[in-house]
């Protein structure tokens, strides 16, 4: 085993292969292999679907995370430790390799455990991170919402924390941003509802895809969503210029 290994976790952003940054493609073309999760049921995921307009075929390793796994943590444990133990070996074999991971590799992201199981693994493994383009901010562009104004701070909220955890949110100030909403689509419109904050929001999936659906979050009720939507609940605005500078 090498000892200066290098696991590198890039972000590819949220599904558009022209989102992935100048930086990006170097660090996926410089790694001697590119890590890149599956679903336990094998089909194809956005990281990989991203990766492959950059590096070729034969370079790219899939690697099997039971993302789908929710319920069984014991089944999900094994699947991680599986999977660690995998991308161990792959740097026993190779000095440098890459990690695709959707969004940013500090947001929410699968690198981050992945790292935590390899380093323990692997003496002496060197870590290191690319930043993506994150999905608030693809939808943000794609839809025109403007995320934060002057000294407006901005909330991220993972909604499978739980429909509280939004909604204390929403009851604060400056701009929520919602991930991974999709099953609990019912709860979070009725948290804007409650809270008020529906008039401007807006979810979005599939960002940069041929399926994208951007629309307003008032169409939330009732919706069957992807797990990987993105909704951004704009601070409330006076419609002056540049909020409070």
């Amino acid at each position: 085993m090498s000892s200066d290994s290098t696991l590198v976790g890039v972000g590819v952003g949220p599904g558009d292969p022209e989102l992935v940054t100048v930086k990006g493609v170097n660090a996926l073309r410089a790694a001697d292999v590119v890590v890149v999760p599956v679903m336990d049921t094998g089909e194809r995921g956005r990281a990989e679907a991203t990766v492959s307009h950059y590096v070729p075929a034969e370079k790219v390793v899939r690697v099997v995370f039971a993302l789908n796994e929710r319920t069984d943590r014991a089944r999900r444990e094994a699947a991680w430790d599986a999977a660690g133990e995998r991308v161990a070996g792959l740097l026993r074999e190779h000095a440098r390799v890459a990690f695709a991971t959707i969004g940013d590799p500090n947001v929410y992201s699968t690198f981050t455990y992945l790292a935590q199981t390899v380093g323990e693994l692997v003496p002496g493994l060197v870590v290191e991170t690319v930043p993506g383009i994150t999905a608030m901010q693809d939808l943000a562009a794609r839809s025109g919402a403007v995320l934060t104004e002057g000294t407006e701070p901005l909330t991220l909220v993972p909604v499978t924390a739980g429909a509280a955890v939004l909604k204390d949110a929403l009851s604060g100030p400056g701009t929520v941003v919602a991930y991974k909403f999709g099953r609990h689509a019912a709860e979070v419109a009725e948290a804007l509802w409650d809270s008020g904050r529906l008039e401007g929001a807006v979810w979005g999936s599939a960002l940069g895809l041929p399926e994208e659906s951007i629309r307003p979050a008032a169409d939330l009720e009732g919706a069957v969503l992807p797990y990987l939507s993105t909704l951004i609940a704009p601070a409330r605005r006076d419609g002056g210029r540049g909020g409070k500078l």
